[in-house]
């Protein structure tokens, strides 16, 4: 751990500065996004079955959807500088293998995001336009698909469970820093389970079936980070104990 004592303010000018990175990036990305939102919009379309028709009801939709697009793929291309911004905030307050071990995290946090944006979009989202349309010709209606509404529906789902997948990689770090143990999570497991089942309610249509498709991946990552925090708790200290001995043989 480096043995840096900074007042207050310096700390404050630290994250100030961490945080303009993080907004210049995301500023430029929205330059990224805008410029390749098209292309996203349709390659996207490509994947949507055949019997959809995109519409547009005003003139200012499409400008609309040239934004969300925008920032969605800035959030995407923010979010690793976002995570290194974050590690490299608390480094001095790591140890030289803490400093490595979750500088490792960035990468999986990439990873474990496009995993939950991939599982929303080839998984969750088919089954519930499927459910909407099947509701749809019950009701003897022809659906009438505005191309705002229709991708923001889809962004209000992939984009939370991309969020979610990080839950893993947060545990790990803040057991890393200190701040987690096993023990709280074991007494918050009710309150999480809770919490879940009322997100995938939110985020889903009112039915069994689309809410438990939702509810036991989220639980079952509530589950894995559990498992995480323990080993690397234990860890942790296994690790504390090893520095005593030595610290107490040298004295």
């Amino acid at each position: 751990m480096e043995d840096k004592t900074q007042p207050v303010t310096e700390h404050l000018g630290e994250l100030r500065r961490r945080l303009i990175w993080v907004i210049v990036v995301f500023v430029l990305g929205l330059v990224v996004g805008f410029v390749f939102a098209a292309d996203f919009v349709h390659w996207l379309k490509q994947q949507m079955p055949a019997n959809v028709t995109m519409h547009v009801f005003s003139p200012a939709e499409p400008l609309r959807v040239y934004m969300m697009f925008a920032f969605v793929i800035s959030a995407v291309i923010t979010l690793p500088v976002a995570f290194y911004q974050l590690w490299a905030f608390v480094k001095p307050g790591l140890t030289k293998t803490e400093q490595r071990i979750t500088l490792t995290y960035i990468p999986f946090a990439v990873i474990l995001f496009c995993l939950g944006l991939l599982f929303g979009f080839y998984v969750i989202f088919p089954y519930l336009i499927r459910f909407m349309t099947g509701l749809s010709a019950a009701l003897g209606t022809t659906e009438t698909f505005g191309i705002y509404r229709y991708f923001g529906f889809m962004f209000n789902i992939v984009f939370p469970l991309g969020l979610f997948f990080e839950l893993p990689l947060v545990i790990l770090f803040l057991t890393r820093l200190r701040i987690l143990r096993p023990d709280l999570l074991r007494r918050g497991r009710r309150a999480a389970y809770l919490g879940m089942v009322i997100l995938a309610a939110v985020i889903t249509p009112p039915d069994l079936v689309s809410n438990i498709l939702v509810s036991i991946p989220l639980i079952l990552l509530y589950e894995i980070s559990l498992f995480l925090c323990t080993w690397l708790y234990r860890r942790i200290q296994k690790e504390d104990e090893a520095r005593e001995k030595t610290w107490l043989e040298e004295s």
